[in-house]
């Protein structure tokens, strides 16, 4: 299926008309969760999880069998005001290393069984510098939101976005600023590593965007702050949610692109668990007010969907022990 909207307003109004989990299913999965061989709550999280996902795919004994990894890579005109280590050539280099096989999602996503796509957003066509206008057009912003709604495969069980773009720290900082509050130094940090002079100039860039581009709609700020990678990673979460594919989130620039979801329309990131706490200092922050809580904190702050790729196995354990495990009854076990 084709991304069924053309314009802001039509994704807008295609978040408002995401559906619910399936309450039976999820509801079925709990009470197989009371029957399982272990003592009440020992599995921890990990049953929560499995009633989570239940809920979404629709059973109450599911199965992950078909996980999608797909990476998204844009080009950012804020580059310009020397706010990353490395240049922008970077981001086609790092996308033919993705193609080859050669980055550690491509690792984690084999180790983990999931398929791995690759879309690289106009490299040649760098987003406009937000310090001096809109970083998308409208027409951007939607072709971008709808390479990422088509990318996703409809008969994947579970997703993550990752992406590559010189300069989407700054990007990402400027859209959580924007569409959650606070000032440009609350929200900017090191990225790839830079030093205090390139910190300073971050925070400049994003005081800059904010100043020139001040809404108080999430999905204005992103086409006037993101870039094509943010948008994609956008319309990708928001097509998992309309075929019911549960989603791990990966790190703070993933997370600024589910913001605008959670914004711009109540409980569209229901279907969503955060997969790890990266060590870009603003991520708790970002998760704290999506309210969501991060399955591993390991220190990650690569981006390319690797710390969600790596929850993959936290989420396929839950679903292991919660379909595969006996129920008292079918192992001849006394419950009490």
């Amino acid at each position: 299926m084709q991304a069924p909207f053309s314009t802001l307003s039509t994704f807008r109004e295609t978040l408002a008309a995401a559906p619910a989990l399936d309450a039976a299913a999820r509801d079925g999965a709990a009470e197989r969760n009371s029957q399982l061989t272990k003592p009440p709550g020992a599995l921890g999280r990990l049953e929560d999880l499995a009633i989570w996902y239940a809920g979404w795919r629709g059973s109450a004994q599911p199965q992950i069998n078909a996980p999608q990894v797909i990476i998204f890579a844009g080009n950012h005109g804020v580059c310009a005001q020397g706010v990353s280590a490395f240049p922008p050539e970077v981001t086609a280099q790092m996308v033919a290393n993705f193609e080859h096989g050669g980055a550690a999602i491509n690792q984690l996503s084999r180790a983990f069984g999931a398929k791995m796509d690759v879309h690289a957003l106009a490299l040649d066509r760098p987003t406009v510098d937000f310090t001096t206008g809109p970083a998308m057009s409208e027409e951007d912003a939607v072709s971008a939101l709808q390479t990422g709604w088509n990318a996703v495969d409809p008969d994947a069980d579970l997703l993550v976005t990752g992406e590559m773009g010189i300069g989407n720290t700054t990007s990402a900082a400027a859209v959580a600023a924007a569409v959650l509050g606070g000032d440009a130094a609350t929200w900017t940090g090191r990225g790839t590593g830079v030093d205090d002079a390139g910190l300073a100039r971050k925070t400049d860039a994003v005081a800059k965007g904010l100043a020139l581009h001040a809404t108080d709609d999430p999905l204005e700020a992103l086409r006037r702050l993101g870039g094509r990678e943010l948008a994609a990673m956008a319309g990708a979460i928001a097509a998992a949610r309309h075929y019911r594919i549960p989603v791990i989130l990966d790190g703070f620039i993933c997370c600024a692109a589910a913001a605008v979801l959670a914004k711009a329309e109540d409980g569209t990131l229901d279907h969503t668990v955060a997969g790890h706490l990266s060590a870009e200092g603003a991520h708790q922050k970002l998760l704290d007010a999506l309210g969501k809580s991060p399955l591993l904190n390991l220190g990650l702050r690569l981006g390319e969907g690797s710390g969600a790729a790596l929850a993959i196995g936290i989420l396929k354990g839950a679903i292991a022990c919660h379909s595969g495990m006996a129920t008292f009854a079918e192992a001849g076990v006394s419950d009490g």
